[in-house]
């Protein structure tokens, strides 16, 4: 969804005249229980068009990398729980995802700061154990954690 009615609120350029209202107005049309079911809320700038113009771009992953990537975790995710992450059930995220005392901290933090619920928690906990996946990581560690907190708060 755009960020405001007029759908140009933070894309850099002048065009939105949207109120403070008007956009807390819009974005408040959506309930918190449906938001608490997103995993993952990101807000994508518009690509500038010299990028478009753009031939080539040696610092950009190619779809083949991150297919071969994305494969990795999933194949991870099988052999270690017979499943993918986000089937997980609270019980087997708290025995696939061992926290140490500075991720519960963080993610006492977080609940307390941003007013999350259970369903929330246990969405997190999945989306690390996911880039934990992709990282090839074994266990989830706090840059994990950070990384999935920051998807829910981008809103």
């Amino acid at each position: 969804m755009k960020l405001c009615p007029c759908g140009y609120y933070g894309d850099g350029t002048a065009k939105c005249h949207c109120t403070q209202d008007q956009i807390s107005k819009y974005k408040n049309k959506i309930s918190g229980p449906l938001l608490d079911r997103i995993d993952m809320v990101l807000t994508v700038p518009p690509l500038p068009k010299e990028a478009l113009f753009e031939q080539t771009n040696s610092s950009v992953e190619s779809s083949e990398v991150i297919r071969k990537r994305v494969l990795r975790a999933y194949n991870r995710q099988i052999k270690r729980q017979g499943k993918t992450n986000d089937k997980l059930n609270p019980d087997e995220l708290d025995e696939f995802i061992l926290l140490d005392e500075n991720n519960k901290h963080l993610l006492e933090i977080a609940i307390d700061k941003f007013h999350l619920s259970a369903r929330a928690y246990h969405r997190i906990l999945k989306v690390a154990r996911t880039i934990a996946d992709l990282d090839n990581a074994d266990t989830v560690n706090i840059q994990h954690l950070t990384e999935a907190i920051s998807y829910r708060r981008e809103a």
